[in-house]
């Protein structure tokens, strides 16, 4: 029998809060502080990792919005409503998500994370529809949607489990593309911050480090950059060159291999030419951001990820495309990734009008970049490069993996794909 029920008597609806980001002993602890941002925009269940995480005195601000493991966390405002990801472990969030702590005894988690999926089109529409400019809904609206229950508790839990399947293969993915990203990063501290590389016990230091090794401004080694093109979404004769668009909300996706195409538009031809994306070139965020979430995120380009996107591919508006050829270019990237990791990225940022900007000019001519030997820097290269590749493989195999679980989603969810117990 097929039942219509209101989503607020299949779950407990909660919508967090972010503790005051000046704070700082409220950051930095076990408990996983998860925003919209996080989640990607290709629909993980579960997030690989947060941007930031709360201690046991954030906890305490937080009292009683502490969301349990195996609650489905749904973003609520924005041009993403939707968005959606199930917690791994106890966790916290912000304002900016509506998190659903299942009625374990009415609707099995999985299918309810799953259900939601289905009906986010209409939810959709129901944030659009206030006029005020910014899609939002509500805890009141959301709590008293209402979705079909077309399927017994052995049903449930048979559907679920087929469309986890997928769900866990595309997660064994994300964890050794994880693994991959942090090999590289202990890689490139180990032998230009600790300075335990190869050889380093017959080096001399002066004043730090080596002496065949220099410290010029970052300017001397980025060769080209330039700001991004948002272009325009009909063809006509001015803008008729269609490529995709990396925006800095792309960036965490494109890190993990996954070409997001959300943003397919039509770009003035001598714009694509300037700013096509090529192998070792990067994007790196300028102007945008969030609370807490400083800009000069990073990704890398290879030719896999290019491969991935089948057309050619420029930077957003809010971003610049860095090349260098000077230098090893994913020793550029993994420092640029080391200045962020530390928080001395920030430095080059200011905050006006409630958007953050980044001063890339004076970021080129006062930031230093310490350069070891040319043979060095290359040695590293083609280790990162090796893991950067096989991302990029991971991240399309985890691609057909979504496409083949997103066709039979509707299908076991409507009951048009008959399920046997």
């Amino acid at each position: 029998m097929i039942e219509q029920i209101e989503i607020s008597k299949l779950a407990k609806i909660v919508t967090g809060k972010t503790p005051p980001t000046k704070i700082t002993e409220y950051f930095g602890g076990e408990y996983p502080f998860i925003t919209p941002t996080d989640i990607p925009t290709f629909q993980e269940k579960h997030l690989p990792s947060t941007e930031r995480s709360l201690s046991e005195k954030g906890k305490k601000y937080q009292k009683q919005l502490l969301i349990p493991k195996d609650s489905i966390c749904y973003v609520a405002i924005g041009s993403t409503i939707g968005k959606m990801c199930k917690t791994y472990t106890d966790c916290f969030t912000n304002q900016q998500l509506h998190s659903l702590i299942p009625f374990k005894d009415k609707v099995n988690d999985d299918y309810l994370f799953y259900l939601l999926r289905t009906i986010t089109p209409y939810i959709q529409l129901i944030g659009d529809g206030k006029g005020s400019g910014k899609p939002i809904i509500n805890k009141t609206e959301f709590s008293k949607v209402k979705v079909y229950l077309a399927h017994n508790a052995n049903e449930q839990c048979r559907i679920a489990s087929i469309l986890s399947n997928y769900d866990e293969l595309i997660e064994i993915n994300n964890q050794r593309i994880k693994l991959l990203e942090e090999t590289a990063r202990k890689l490139y501290k180990e032998w230009f911050v600790r300075m335990r590389f190869p050889g380093y016990k017959m080096a001399k230091l002066v004043k730090g480090i080596p002496k065949d090794w220099n410290v010029k401004p970052i300017g001397n080694v980025i060769n080209y950059y330039i700001g991004g093109g948002w272009g325009n979404d009909k063809q006509d004769n001015q803008f008729k060159t269609p490529g995709f668009v990396i925006r800095g909300t792309d960036i965490p996706g494109v890190r993990i291999g996954n070409a997001s195409q959300e943003v397919y538009r039509f770009h003035k031809a001598s714009n694509m030419k300037s700013r096509q994306l090529i192998e070792g070139d990067m994007v790196f965020e300028t102007a945008g951001g969030s609370e807490g979430q400083p800009l000069g995120r990073t990704c890398y380009i290879t030719q896999e990820l290019l491969d991935a996107y089948g057309d050619k591919v420029m930077a957003a508006s809010f971003c610049k495309q860095v090349r260098t050829t000077s230098i090893p270019s994913l020793y550029l990237y993994y420092f640029l990734n080391y200045l962020y990791d530390t928080g001395m990225i920030e430095t080059y940022q200011i905050q006006s009008t409630g958007i953050s900007n980044y001063q890339f000019e004076p970021f080129l001519k006062f930031q230093q970049i310490i350069l070891p030997t040319d043979v060095l820097m290359q040695n590293f290269h083609d280790k990162a490069l090796l893991m950067q590749k096989q991302i990029a493989l991971l991240g399309q195999q985890n691609t057909h993996l979504r496409q083949i679980r997103d066709r039979l989603l509707p299908r076991l969810i409507s009951g048009k794909l008959e399920v046997k117990i």
